[in-house]
Formats: structure tokens, sequence, C-alpha cells
């Protein structure tokens, strides 16, 4: 039996996350207490007409205890034959303000004599232990409810024994590093169309865009490179029994290199039989 733990700081997507998960098939059960879990789990897999995917949303009102010893819990499930993992969502804490502020909802950890800053600290600080035993952290900072619907379906919504899937993730430094990414390849030392006038209006999806970087030796170089390096170390993902893994390509802006070189690798890797998806942050 497949058990997903939807886990996450407020506001940042934890009942969107669910609501994807329940349209792909699992039964879901939001704020469960985390003593419930061992029991839900074996009635579940003792009744042949129980579902066989299930999906537990955990917050930071669970006992501190319990929340503790979260590891424990998973590595006990996983002990017994449950497919347990962990689905962390977080969010930067300004954006997390401002969602509070736009939708007026009051946080569940806040009360007379603690702020909203002080809630939002607090839960970041109770909800450690989960972040560190997540399968999976999506930082929602810079994506919106249709976008985070389809990043919950790309990682998570598949079949359990669904072969690796690949996701090459475009994106620009001079906004950030994603924060949801296994392995970040820096192509910055790259020549930038940007500083050509009849390129810099274009992306790396464009047929000129693309000619220019695949005749530089350095750019052949480069693919060459990352592709090698993640041939040689993707059986190492799946010998974990990983399903997933994100591999972030970055460049100044997020509209150029970076972007060919995810569609390239993307070419690539396709065409050795694996499973690929893309997401370039910066054309969105």
């Amino acid at each position: 039996m497949e058990l997903i733990i939807v886990s996450g700081l407020s506001g940042a997507g934890k009942s969107v996350a669910l609501r994807v998960l329940e349209d792909q098939g699992y039964f879901c059960i939001d704020n469960l207490p985390m003593a419930l879990l061992d029991s839900l789990a074996d009635h579940a897999n003792s009744k042949p007409a129980a579902p066989n995917k299930l999906a537990v949303g955990i917050d930071a009102r669970a006992s501190r205890d319990d929340i503790q010893g979260y590891s424990d819990h998973i590595a006990a499930l996983r002990a017994r034959g449950f497919r347990a993992s962990t689905l962390f969502l977080e969010a930067d804490d300004e954006v997390l303000l401002r969602r509070f502020s736009e939708t007026r909802r009051k946080h569940p950890l806040t009360d007379s004599d603690a702020t909203l800053r002080d809630a939002i600290e607090t839960e970041r600080r109770l909800l450690d232990p989960i972040a560190d035993c997540a399968d999976i952290i999506l930082d929602t900072s810079r994506t919106n409810v249709h976008e985070l619907r389809e990043r919950v379906r790309h990682r998570i919504g598949g079949a359990p024994d669904a072969p690796l899937t690949v996701l090459f993730m475009s994106f620009g430094f001079k906004y950030g590093v994603p924060d949801d990414v296994d392995y970040v390849f820096d192509v910055r030392c790259l020549p930038n169309p940007h500083w050509k006038p009849a390129l810099k209006p274009q992306t790396g999806q464009d047929a000129d865009v693309a000619e220019y970087l695949a005749s530089l030796p350095e750019c052949q170089a480069l693919e060459a490179d990352i592709a090698g390096f993640l041939e040689r170390w993707l059986p190492a993902f799946e010998g974990q029994d990983r399903t997933y893994i994100t591999v972030g390509i970055g460049c100044t802006g997020g509209r150029h290199r970076s972007v060919y070189l995810v569609e390239a690798l993307a070419r690539r890797f396709r065409a050795a039989g694996r499973a690929i998806q893309i997401r370039h942050s910066e054309l969105a």
C-alpha cells in the first residue's frame, strides 16, 4: 500500500496538494492525529475493498512528541511493508505573511500573545523534524495555485511503481536557486546570447539561439559533461527506489543558455529511454 504524508507550513499549499492527490485516486484525510496513523494504515491494509493509496495531512497542531519522533513513525511503517513517503510544502516568511494578509485567514498557531510572524517562525521550527525526513520538498514562494497543482501531479501523481522520472528545470540565478532541486548545474560560464542584439529578445527554445549555442565547442562539452555525470549517477537513485529527481540548470536570467541546455539534455535522455519532464521557471 502507498501512503503519502503531506505536511508543511500553513499557507504553503498543503490543502491544494491533498486535493490534487484526491483527484489522482488517493483516499485523503487532513489533520489526522499522528497517533492514529498506524491504526489507519493497518485498517486500510487489512480490508480487501479498502483504497490502496492513502494521503494524510499532518500539521504543527499534532503532538510535539509525535512530530519529534516522525522519523521513527516513517521507519516503522516502511518496515511493515508500506510505501511511505513525505511531501513537505514551504514558502518564504514574507510570502506567507502576504498570503495570510490577502486571505484574512487565521494562522493555526496565532493567539493573543503571538503575532503572525511569531506563529510562522514557531511553526517552521516545530515542523523541522518532518521537513528533515521529506522525500519531496516543494517551495511554493513563486508558485500560484495552478502551478502548484501541476507540480504535485508531476512529482507524485503517477503510479507508485513508475520508473525514475527526471525533471530538467531551467532557472535564472538572478531570481534565486529553486529549493526543490536535487542537482544544480551553473552554466553561466558559457557565452551569453543576451549580448547579441539579434538573439537578446529570443529564448533558448528559438532556432537562432539554439543554433548559436550548439555551435560553441564549450557548450557541446558542458552538455556532454552534465549528461555523463547524470548517466553515471541516475542508476544510484533508482537503486534507492527513487521515482523522481530534479536537475536544475541555471544561467543569469534563465532565458537563453539554461533553456537551451534543458531542451538539449531532455532530447538526449528521452532518446535513451528515460521518462523526462521539462520546466522553464523564467518562461512561465
